[in-house]
């Protein structure tokens, strides 16, 4: 049996009289897979392999019963919502009846068929659970799907921010590269020993300066993946020396304000993915000259309970964003560069900052003399227990809460006739 027909499977508990009997027989005669399980128990054990529908007799389970399969369905994942047949004794509603209904409600998704049932009416019921189980597993399938697809979308970004890197890279490395072929010609025709050390104590700045850039480069991709204290301003730092080159080739001005902040509890990778892909959308903005302000600060998110963290604000002054593309400037495949952006770098950025639980904002404007754009940023000092867990698994997972059983005693339903069908 395939994966996918185990999927599809009943799993009948009824023990007593020939009820299991019946209900195979019919159900095998339709072309639905059954599984008769003698105890609740085995069925549950049954369950964690696969199945599209339960059928429960009425008279095997209590109390107890309907603990374990609350706490096992309680598990299940967002997509599935399994169904539940429950036969079920005829009679009038009594306040019997009504405690019964009460103490099931932990069950779930539960129909309810009371016996003597006609053979149609129990086959039609089984099918239309089978066919919701289908769609669950069609919505299973879909978000699978949609999870590997934003998946390599972030790779591409990834991909994005890299070639950037790089190119940044070679114009900072290449200067002083060129610096120090010339002062080692110096040194080889210097005509004393103090010249030729001049020009050595530049050749090792010079060098430094190429160690520095690549180290850089490198922590960018050697930094834990576990949320570690991270301090915003080193970020940001390390940032502007990687696009050095580039900010002195465009003749553009840093402005950068950051007073002593306190550290935050963050990925610092994924935090310094943001800042590069900010400022290099910045730079992109000010290809002819501008100002790149830049300013960390320690302060409250007033709207969220007066949560303290920290502002980052990236501004320039470049040409602003269309306020059409404003509106779905997160989303993806949104790029205000033309055939020239993947469009997937900002929607990355927000998917970042919401994983750490802060938030991300935007103003921007194209008329001129106050044209520009500024990036807010705020982060928390310290995430929530759901945020870090998110954090430390690289996915959007949220804490289920756990279902603690009835604290009533256990007990046995009375026994119901064993024949079914009429």
């Amino acid at each position: 049996m395939t994966s996918r027909e185990y999927e599809l499977r009943v799993l009948v508990i009824a023990p007593t009289g020939r009820d299991s009997e019946l209900i195979g027989n019919l159900l095998t005669s339709k072309g639905i897979s059954c599984v008769p399980s003698p105890t609740a128990a085995m069925a549950r054990i049954e369950l964690k392999m696969g199945a599209g529908a339960v059928i429960l007799a009425e008279e095997v389970l209590t109390l107890t019963d309907i603990a374990e399969w609350a706490a096992q369905l309680a598990e299940q994942p967002s997509w599935s919502d399994l169904p539940l047949v429950l036969l079920t004794v005829g009679g009038a509603v009594d306040q019997e009846s009504q405690k019964r209904m009460r103490v099931r409600q932990p069950l779930g998704n539960l129909v309810l068929l009371e016996r003597p049932v006609r053979p149609e009416t129990f086959v039609s019921t089984v099918q239309a659970s089978l066919r919701s189980r289908r769609r669950q597993y069609q919505m299973r399938d879909y978000l699978a799907d949609s999870r590997l697809a934003e998946e390599e979308f972030r790779k591409t970004e990834k991909l994005a921010v890299a070639g950037r890197l790089a190119a940044s890279m070679s114009h900072e490395i290449n200067n002083p590269l060129e610096s120090v072929t010339n002062l080692l010609y110096l040194m080889g025709t210097s005509t004393s020993l103090e010249e030729s050390k001049r020009h050595a104590q530049v050749a090792a700045s010079e060098l430094a300066r190429v160690s520095e850039i690549v180290t850089q480069t490198l922590r960018s991709y050697r930094e834990p993946s576990k949320p570690t204290p991270v301090h915003i301003t080193e970020v940001v730092d390390s940032a502007l020396i990687l696009y050095q080159a580039r900010l002195n080739y465009a003749n553009i001005v840093i402005e950068k304000e950051s007073r002593k902040c306190s550290p935050i509890l963050a990925v610092q990778g994924e935090l310094r993915q943001v800042i590069l892909n900010l400022i290099g959308n910045a730079l992109d903005a000010m290809a002819r000259g501008g100002t790149l302000k830049i300013r960390v600060s320690n302060t409250h998110e007033h709207t969220n309970g007066s949560r303290p963290g920290i502002r980052l604000t990236i501004a320039d002054t470049g040409s602003g964003i269309h306020p059409n593309i404003r509106k779905t400037l997160f989303e993806p495949f949104v790029s205000t560069k033309g055939n020239t952006g993947t469009g997937l770098g900002l929607w990355v950025c927000s998917g970042i900052i919401r994983k750490h639980g802060g938030t991300i904002q935007v103003k921007s404007s194209t008329q001129f003399p106050s044209n520009g754009t500024a990036f807010s940023i705020f982060l928390p000092l310290t995430p929530t227990d759901e945020h870090c867990s998110i954090l430390e698994k690289g996915v959007m997972m949220y804490r289920q809460s756990e279902n603690s059983p009835p604290n009533s005693e256990p007990g046995r339903v009375t026994p119901l006739p064993s024949e079914m069908f009429a």
